[in-house]
């Protein structure tokens, strides 16, 4: 059997945790990689618009999937693509971002090459790249095997992304020593307990709910980070505690279980009984850790007792003022499910569905276009939310049954949903991916339109286009030039970046709204749709929903 080369054994190891795609843009340092990837039995490689989109179509596939490749050749591509990479470092994701490099031979004559800035200093971009990952490593073909298995180990341990050079020599020479062959990620023990922490931490937890009278749960994204978010709904179940989410966790739990509540968001919860349902608990089991930024909490508005807090992070807990260590999240779950108590409580779950607003020949609006879109996701579905104003309407509203979502609040950089879907569209099985953005994100990314043509993605694409940056307009006030945009015909686009197929349309009224929705039910392919609404809906938050607190901590301007 021929010895792989280091790059072909790179991307074959990688592909054992279930990884069937790697996303990038080619480069003459990164040929190895390149190359490989038409070698690797049951790799596809999907090339795509620029390396920040191939960033966040790697961030969209790892989410769904559980880790992702991404390649762009050295310094402008892998500097293109820090972005996205840090994004996926933001929501614990392990990307292995893999990165071609000049050759050791230009390297040891010191001769200069493009894609630097004149001198001889190689390795400069080495700790740039590096700091939106866990772990970094250069590969050759004497340590490929032993630090690749050191990468896996820590990029899954701490779920987060791995950077990885390889020069153009090395990556094209067969590799040193016995190559490993792997597990698919949902068999790998990604994190070890001490038992004795481990039992400390369960019987602490345990021991605080069997005492509460008023418990509440609290559900966060990280448990689908490390493949415990069904455990963690099962403990859920189990106990018959009410649950809400925060924002950034929006999909983690099935909103159809009697257990939900809704959207706990400081004075912005969904609805607004759910603010009072969490802070009046006696005790919060927080399975994850909530991050506590202005997004995620109402602007800061969140009044949460930390004695009350039973909060599980990804290798340690705390409950109050008690700290356990090197505790497994996978592990403790575990253990907590087979002890937790159960409760024979009536929960008051949110069950609500959007009023129907609007029809005939009304003009469209943000209250007329969510109701219906909320009923015409089925089990199975995937929604893509992006950052922007849409977030604040889809956040809070009730997802039927088996449908997933995904969002980008916590890092916040517009134009991630449209690469995203692209992802997100190829790492799922069943079930279509529906995409909500505004014009403003859409208009950073909207070249990886083209990507999904050409490798046959069907997603359900909104566009709402009111022709500003919107939520730069809740967040500061209205009228300013630098919030407007470039008029484009949005539902043109698809013909344009060659989308066969597609079923285009603008919409302006309920009724025309309502007629795209059937067709697409009908529909066996992707859509894209152009939803006028009014830049008028757009306003700055009002000083009565602000926390009184919240300029006292918010630095003053000026």
């Amino acid at each position: 059997m021929k010895t792989p080369t280091v790059s072909e054994y790179v991307l074959t190891r990688l592909s054992q945790l279930g990884i069937d795609k790697i996303f990038g843009v080619p480069g003459d340092y990164a040929f190895s990689i390149n190359d490989a990837s038409e070698k690797v039995s049951g790799l596809e490689w999907v090339g795509c618009a620029n390396e920040l989109n191939a960033a966040y179509a790697a961030d969209g596939y790892a989410r769904i999937r559980g880790a992702a490749i991404l390649t762009t050749t050295y310094g402008v591509g892998e500097l293109s693509a820090i972005n996205g990479v840090m994004g996926s470092k933001a929501y614990r994701l392990p990307v292995f971002h893999l990165v071609g490099m000049p050759s050791e031979r230009i390297q040891k004559q010191w001769l200069l090459t493009h894609h630097n800035l004149g001198d001889n200093n190689y390795d400069r971009f080495l700790p740039l790249s590096g700091a939106a990952a866990c772990v970094t490593a250069v590969l050759t073909p004497a340590n490929c095997i032993d630090e690749l298995e050191r990468v896996i180990r820590e990029a899954l341990r701490q779920s987060m992304p791995a950077y990885i050079a390889i020069s153009e020599l090395s990556g094209y020479s067969p590799l040193v020593g016995t190559p490993v062959t792997g597990k698919p990620l949902a068999e790998i023990k990604r994190q070890q307990s001490v038992p004795e922490e481990l039992a400390a931490a369960v019987a602490s937890i345990v021991s605080r709910l069997e005492k509460a009278k008023n418990p509440v749960a609290l559900v966060t994204n990280l448990t689908a980070r490390y493949g415990v978010k069904d455990l963690a709904l099962e403990i859920v179940k189990k106990a018959n505690l009410p649950t809400a989410i925060a924002s950034y966790d929006k999909g983690t739990m099935d909103e159809s279980l009697p257990q939900y509540i809704g959207l706990y968001n400081g004075n912005f919860s969904v609805p607004s009984s759910v603010k009072g349902a969490v802070e009046d608990a006696d005790v919060v089991l927080d399975i994850g850790g909530m991050i506590p930024t202005e997004l995620n909490t109402g602007l800061w508005s969140e009044n949460l007792d930390s004695s009350r807090l039973l909060s599980i992070h990804d290798n340690w807990v705390r409950l109050g003022t008690k700290v356990f260590m090197n505790v497994a999240i996978d592990d403790l779950l575990k253990e907590l499910l087979a002890k937790i108590p159960c409760r024979s409580e009536t929960i008051a779950s949110y069950k609500d569905l959007l009023p129907l607003k609007g029809g005939g020949t009304e003009a469209l609006s943000s209250a007329a276009f969510y109701p219906r879109l909320q009923r015409s996701l089925k089990s199975g579905d995937t929604l893509v939310i992006e950052t922007g104003t849409c977030m604040f309407h889809l956040n809070g509203m009730l997802l039927p049954e088996g449908v997933g979502a995904e969002e980008s609040g916590l890092w916040g950089s517009i134009g991630w949903a449209t690469p995203a879907t692209l992802g997100v569209s190829m790492a799922k099985k069943t079930g279509r991916t529906w995409m909500v953005t505004g014009d403003g994100s859409h208009q950073l990314t909207l070249n990886e339109l083209g990507v999904m043509g050409r490798y046959g993605v069907k997603p359900i694409i909104f566009v709402l286009n009111n022709d500003i940056f919107g939520v730069e307009d809740v967040l500061s006030a209205r009228g300013h030039v630098y919030d407007d945009l470039a008029k484009l015909n949005y539902h043109l686009l698809p013909e344009a970046f060659g989308c066969k197929g597609w079923l285009t349309a603008k919409v302006g009224t309920v009724a025309e709204l309502e007629d795209i929705f059937e067709k697409i039910e009908k529909h066996d392919g992707a859509a894209y749709i152009q939803v006028l609404i009014p830049e008028s809906e757009s306003q700055p938050i009002s000083e009565v929903d602000i926390d009184r607190d919240y300029k006292l901590r918010v630095p003053p301007v000026g």
